[in-house]
């Protein structure tokens, strides 16, 4: 999953990137407010961590920019300013949870599965579609009980699409979504074409229906 942490202090961005990559999700950083709006403005995230303290305003300004702008992205406040009206500012303005400093990473991390279980899969920890299961903690995908091996890609790309699935996702957005602000490094289509390729390669061989359709001229649905 793909995860923007928001944060000036170099040691602690490092430490969460640390261990939420660990973890596998893929992680970006930005260190001040003017930033954060325009990764959030370039790129759409699972789960954003935000603290409040940035060198340049408050990270707030962050979050409002993000509900009007009607984006749906997960946010966790991280600060250490643990009064009670930064709590209830922040998830009055749209924010999922809040954390204060100090916090373990492995709290911070169930706080972020969490969240994304919430947002993705309806809170549960295993996502059923017909004859496909993924156990979202353990990362394993099978097609009836016969575990089905992906790469760290070619997984992310699942899951993306079935947690839109119904709706046409561009190959930009999957780019993005996959390399993050490598995307406009890569060559987009040969980038994206091959990992759909491999995937549903690997569905078909193990039996799993064909339920990614190509919508030529726009990018991919995950066919309901």
């Amino acid at each position: 999953m793909k995860v923007l942490v928001i944060e000036d202090g170099k040691q602690l961005a490092e430490s969460i990137v640390g261990y939420l990559k660990g973890e596998g999700h893929q992680c970006e950083v930005a260190d001040t407010v003017s930033a954060s709006i325009e990764k959030i403005m370039l790129y759409d995230y699972d789960c954003i961590l935000l603290d409040i303290s940035l060198p340049d305003g408050n990270g707030l300004t962050v979050l409002d920019q993000l509900k009007s702008e009607g984006k749906t992205d997960g946010v966790i406040i991280i600060s250490a300013h643990d009064s009670l009206d930064d709590r209830i500012q922040g998830l009055k303005l749209g924010a999922d949870d809040y954390l204060a400093k100090p916090f373990h990473l492995a709290e911070l991390g169930a706080r972020v599965e969490a969240l994304i279980r919430r947002k993705n899969f309806m809170g549960s920890n295993k996502m059923v579609f017909n004859e496909l299961t993924i156990d979202v903690p353990a990362q394993k995908v099978s097609v009836q009980e016969n575990t089905l091996p992906l790469t760290r890609k070619e997984y992310d790309l699942l899951l993306f699409l079935i947690s839109n699935k119904g709706k046409v996702v561009s190959k930009n957005s999957i780019a993005e979504h996959l390399s993050g602000d490598m995307a406009d490094m890569l060559d987009n289509h040969g980038f994206v074409y091959a990992h759909i390729k491999n995937l549903k390669k690997k569905l078909s061989e193990s039996g799993c229906n064909d339920y990614i359709k190509t919508i030529y001229g726009f990018g991919y649905q995950w066919e309901v």
